[in-house]
């Protein structure tokens, strides 16, 4: 890792001024660069075009998050643990032979099931009431 960094610096500090320059370049000409090179990317690594379209429907899914001022930390975190969620579950399953009760039985898990529910449905409730109030009539005194 060390040796990494190292490298990093010794090829970074001759290239500032051109990493400089690039930086100048106009965003509407920078953008369409961005793209064919992710594109040129994701074709070489396996010569398949559906690679390709899966990128452009997570770059469409990319920019309505962004739109819609959703967080993306929050979505890869749910990326990196899914996997291990996944086989815990599993695991959980094939213990109870497909029993879906396990999840309420056991003390820790139903304080668990009932946090996640309460953090669901939270915002959901707090929308609803805010919306209620907005449309009550203003008291007059």
């Amino acid at each position: 890792m060390y040796i990494g960094n190292v490298m990093l610096l010794v090829l970074n500090l001759p290239l500032i001024p051109i990493w400089v320059k690039i930086l100048r370049i106009p965003y509407p000409w920078l953008f369409p660069l961005i793209l064919l090179f992710c594109l040129i990317g994701v074709y070489s690594l396996n010569n398949n075009y559906e690679e390709i379209i899966i990128m452009v429907i997570f770059g469409i899914f990319g920019y309505l998050m962004k739109k819609f001022q959703y967080e993306a930390a929050p979505l890869v975190f749910a990326l990196v643990l899914c996997p291990i969620l996944e086989n815990a579950f599993r695991q959980s399953l094939m213990i109870s032979y497909g029993s879906l009760t396990i999840f309420f039985t056991r003390p820790i898990s139903l304080g668990f099931m009932i946090t996640g529910i309460i953090l669901f449905t939270l915002p959901i409730v707090t929308s609803v009431r805010k919306k209620m109030i907005e449309r009550l009539p203003p008291e007059q005194d």
